[in-house]
């Protein structure tokens, strides 16, 4: 009884000091102003949260599966340029793409559902812009696990140095695509994406990175974490238990590239420009550090 009240009691502090907590991010986000030296503050807990998220996912990988994979920087990638490139105003794209006659997707996701729902000024309008941003994070997420999915059928046959190898090399592979002239109508090459739609208040990283880890958290304490644990403590052990080695570490190569993807999204709204010669492999490392 006493256990059980005492989870309680630790659930609802958790709760209640989460609620303080976006009460204050709010409260800073919409009184402190720009020019003021606790807007930095601002910024630095919107950045922090979202290599919060991507530390969090890179941990899913190599802390608790025990896969040393080093492509995390590729997937931010996959995920910001899938973000980025459908949420750039019909009217901008002219600018943007000026290299490539304005590119070949000319439209907007945010733009059109905020114009079917009210236009620009309602809350249909804004209702309709955040959820166009909301499902462009999504599949950037997704797109990035598809591909994810793809490059783990070859590297995840390999193991420990040479796994970390394989997935920094295919990292480098992406960025280089991405900056391919050839695929310029739709990448922009190896120029700056800017104009895409972006988040207005410092609660969306916060929340959208907050709700995501505990994602990863309920995945860990989960049979497939348990699972994930078992394959990084011993292998052949887990094999033995009946654990199918490797459907679970495809598994969770893909959640973990999902939620890059999401972060690399969430970044390239929060720098509001994105490039693809910025997802180098010193980034991975930065990663690599804050999870180590």
């Amino acid at each position: 009884m006493e256990q059980t009240l005492s989870k309680k009691t630790k659930t609802a502090c958790s709760i209640i000091a989460i609620a303080v907590f976006l009460i204050l991010v709010y409260l800073g986000d919409s009184f402190i102003m720009p020019t003021s030296k606790w807007s930095m503050l601002m910024k630095v807990l919107e950045k922090g949260s979202i290599y919060a998220l991507i530390a969090v996912s890179m941990n899913l990988l190599n802390g608790f599966t025990g896969l040393f994979s080093l492509g995390q920087a590729g997937f931010m990638l996959i995920g910001a340029y899938a973000y980025a490139i459908f949420a750039i105003p019909a009217a901008d794209h002219e600018a943007v793409y000026q290299y490539f006659n304005g590119g070949v997707l000319q439209f907007s996701i945010p733009e059109i559902l905020m114009n079917a729902l009210g236009g620009e000024g309602s809350f249909g309008g804004f209702l309709g812009q955040y959820l166009g941003m909301f499902l462009l994070i999504l599949f950037a997420g997704l797109l990035t696990a598809g591909i994810a999915f793809l490059i783990g059928i070859p590297v995840l046959r390999l193991k420990s140095d040479y796994l970390a190898i394989a997935t920094l090399g295919f990292a480098e592979i992406l960025r280089a695509f991405f900056q391919w002239n050839t695929l310029g109508p739709v990448t922009n090459g190896s120029n700056i994406l800017r104009n895409f739609a972006t988040y207005e208040t410092a609660l969306f990283p916060v929340i959208f990175a907050g709700l995501c880890v505990a994602l990863i958290v309920l995945l860990i304490n989960s049979t497939y974490g348990r699972a994930f644990q078992a394959i990084r403590d011993d292998e052949i052990a887990a094999e033995a238990m009946g654990i199918n080695l490797a459907h679970h570490k495809r598994l969770a190569f893909v959640i973990s590239s999902f939620f890059a993807g999401i972060s690399g999204g969430l970044l390239a709204m929060y720098q509001t420009t994105i490039q693809a010669s910025m997802f180098k492999s010193a980034m991975t490392y930065e990663i690599l550090l804050i999870v180590v």
